[in-house]
């Protein structure tokens, strides 16, 4: 099957778009681009550095995980169809090293390679053809949920515990290996036990956008469910509420079921999540 066009799509020149203004500290924060069309490249490119970004560019997997190996990037754009080694083992092995924000880039539609993308640990996508400005307003989205909270006291809950201005997350003392949105999301969850989120709530409150493909949240409570639940067949603390979304049990009961509840948005359990300190 031909490759689907690789183009960020019609868009102001660099020199000439309406960018966000970033912060004074903006030089110290690097990207690594990592795209094989060297169009898409320099687009994405010019954008990110008169938004202030320090930018670094790869056209392929192999000198993508060399360039991260000598200078460590703040966030990763990454293309999913590179030549040699695809986007995915290039995530792969980037989650290897160490902890890194993902964003994709795919000329795809098909929501598999959507969900291949999110499953190995890439914190949001961006289909091809797009905004060249929208994804600078997605880098900056995800880079400040990245950024310390100071005010932010510990969460704990059901053998969870969450400190957000360390973002260090364990289960009964253990750490969890959580990404980005894995760590958001379970923090949002412990601030709000009982009440049923749907998707689109979640979305917004998480993530930070009010449109985008719901299946990036199913993926990421999937994949949470994996690391905070004894059983994620059987999940007992992130329960799904039918015709609602989803609900943290802080008890970790059966009541409701793991894929069955009937609690809707107005019946909320007590909200007995602690913070440390308070």
């Amino acid at each position: 099957m031909d490759r689907p066009p690789e183009s960020p799509g019609p868009a102001p020149t660099p020199s000439t778009a309406t960018v966000p203004a970033r912060p004074e500290d903006a030089p110290s924060t690097r990207v690594l681009v990592v795209d094989d069309d060297p169009t898409v490249a320099e687009v994405v490119s010019g954008y990110l550095e008169r938004a202030g970004y320090r930018v670094d560019r790869a056209a392929d997997g192999i000198a993508a995980l060399a360039r991260a190996a000598a200078h460590r990037p703040d966030l990763v754009v990454l293309d999913l169809m590179l030549p040699g080694m695809d986007g995915l083992e290039v995530c792969r092995r980037l989650r290897a090293q160490g902890p890194v924000p993902v964003i994709m880039l795919t000329a795809r539609g098909d929501e598999d390679d959507r969900i291949l993308g999110l499953e190995v640990g890439a914190d949001d996508y961006v289909t091809k053809p797009f905004s060249p400005r929208e994804l600078v307003l997605r880098v900056e989205s995800v880079l400040r949920r990245t950024r310390p909270v100071a005010a932010a006291r510990p969460l704990h809950a059901a053998g969870l515990a969450v400190d957000p201005s360390a973002r260090r997350a364990t289960k009964n003392g253990t750490e969890l290996a959580l990404t980005l949105r894995e760590f958001d999301l379970l923090a949002f969850f412990l601030r709000h036990p009982g009440r049923a989120y749907a998707r689109e709530d979640l979305m917004r409150e998480v993530w930070g956008w009010d449109f985008g493909d719901l299946s990036t949240v199913t993926v990421h409570v999937r994949r949470l469910r994996g690391k905070v639940e004894d059983d994620p067949a059987r999940p007992r603390l992130i329960q799904t509420v039918w015709g609602v979304g989803y609900r943290f049990d802080e008890t970790g009961s059966e009541d409701a079921g793991s894929e069955g509840g009937s609690a809707g948005p107005g019946r909320e359990h007590p909200a007995t999540v602690r913070e440390s300190g308070s």
